[in-house]
């Protein structure tokens, strides 16, 4: 009996990886939305880009790893249900990216480089950061978005809601 618990020790952590996770808004799998897969045109100061969402715990910790490459104006998005500080590294990461961290109200408050495979954390000073935009690196001097830039939160609802989340569980309406 004991070896047959051990051999279940994984799948009850997966399980109870998942469960976690239930606290977090999450659509059902088969709720046919959108997926992290599906890209969304949101204003971030007075450029528009195209982001992937990455909201699912699973979905941020992947990230933008394994891409070789990503398109002038797109990025991924990542989306937390509350205020916080933050912290990113580039494991399994080609891209030479920059991160800029927003607060709940969509406010830049802080731009970071970061370095393809550098497992350093990126943290953000701010204790009070909800989005998190990857770009690919110069993207935010290359278009003037500076801090106090604002990211579309109406456009970024709509993306959730597209995804089959409900906005306000992010404090969006």
């Amino acid at each position: 009996m004991f070896s047959f618990v051990r051999r279940l020790r994984p799948l009850v952590v997966l399980v109870a990886l998942a469960l976690a996770g239930c606290g977090r808004a999450t659509p059902p799998a088969d709720a046919g939305n959108k997926t992290v897969e599906d890209w969304f045109t949101i204003k971030v100061g007075d450029r528009t880009v195209r982001l992937q969402l990455a909201v699912r715990a699973e979905e941020q910790q992947k990230g933008l790893m394994f891409r070789p490459a990503m398109a002038a104006d797109e990025g991924m998005l990542f989306v937390f249900d509350r205020p916080q500080p933050m912290g990113f590294w580039m494991r399994n990461t080609e891209i030479p990216l920059d991160i800029g961290y927003f607060d709940h109200e969509g406010v830049l408050k802080e731009i970071y480089p970061m370095y393809p495979h550098d497992e350093r954390t990126v943290s953000s000073h701010s204790r009070e950061i909800q989005f998190c935009l990857e770009m690919n690196q110069g993207w935010y001097r290359q278009n003037g978005i500076r801090p106090g830039a604002r990211l579309d939160l109406g456009a970024v609802a709509a993306a959730l809601k597209a995804r089959g989340f409900k906005p306000e569980a992010f404090g969006l309406n």
